[in-house]
């Protein structure tokens, strides 16, 4: 049984070997934009679930010849953020101007990062389970002056992540809190991801590489 992870992300990557497993990684290339244009008045939950779902579908065929038995993870984020005029529900900035009007806007405030979560499950190169969900955290936002603001945006990393904001980036230094799961927010909750795999019959232990690693890293905390 292999875990292979349908996304790019060296955050997802990371949150999952710090879990005890070594996914492989296969990239979805999965046109969102065209995704979330197909759905039809959808809620943010079901926005953020369905972008998941079509990414680990994307590669079904490439891990299905690859490996006779498998799970796939598919994962996507997006921040919903609410406003006197409208909510709005927003992914990646594409362009520094728009991450520092997002910015700007969050500023002092608070929002929602949505991960929707889905997991197909492969038996001898077909579909044999799959589930999907979704969590909601709430992160609160420190108020960057503009110098800092600047240097943020100078850095890159507003634009290559959801909601322009990082926990475990440049931008850890501007969240003054998170009420939820904080892996979620990095973009996989190993807590729903052990729910989701459950639901397809596999359990979490069996994909660990190091079952006492957890248990060694955690000790090296009390030295």
């Amino acid at each position: 049984m292999r875990l292979v992870l349908a996304s790019a992300s060296p955050a997802r990557l990371s949150v999952l070997r710090g879990g005890g497993v070594e996914p492989v990684v296969r990239v979805s290339g999965v046109d969102e934009h065209a995704v979330t244009a197909s759905l039809s008045d959808p809620s943010p939950a079901e926005v953020v679930t369905t972008l998941a779902r079509a990414k680990a579908e994307a590669v079904v065929d490439q891990v299905a010849a690859e490996f006779s038995e498998a799970v796939i993870v598919g994962c996507d984020s997006m921040l919903w953020t609410p406003g006197e005029q409208r909510d709005e529900l927003v992914g990646k900035p594409e362009t520094p101007e728009l991450a520092a009007e997002r910015w700007e806007r969050m500023a002092g405030g608070a929002g929602q990062l949505l991960t929707g979560h889905a997991v197909l499950r492969l038996r001898d190169g077909a579909m044999v389970g799959s589930h999907s969900d979704h969590l909601a955290t709430t992160v609160r936002f420190g108020r960057p002056s503009r110098a800092e603001l600047d240097s943020y945006i100078a850095t890159g990393e507003p634009m290559r992540v959801a909601g322009g904001f990082t926990l475990d980036g440049f931008g850890g230094w501007f969240v003054t809190g998170v009420d939820g799961d904080p892996a979620s927010v990095l973009g996989i909750s190993l807590s729903l991801t052990r729910s989701l795999l459950s639901e397809v019959g596999v359990s979490v232990v069996s994909l660990w590489n190091h079952p006492d690693a957890p248990h060694d890293r955690a000790g090296d905390r009390s030295r």
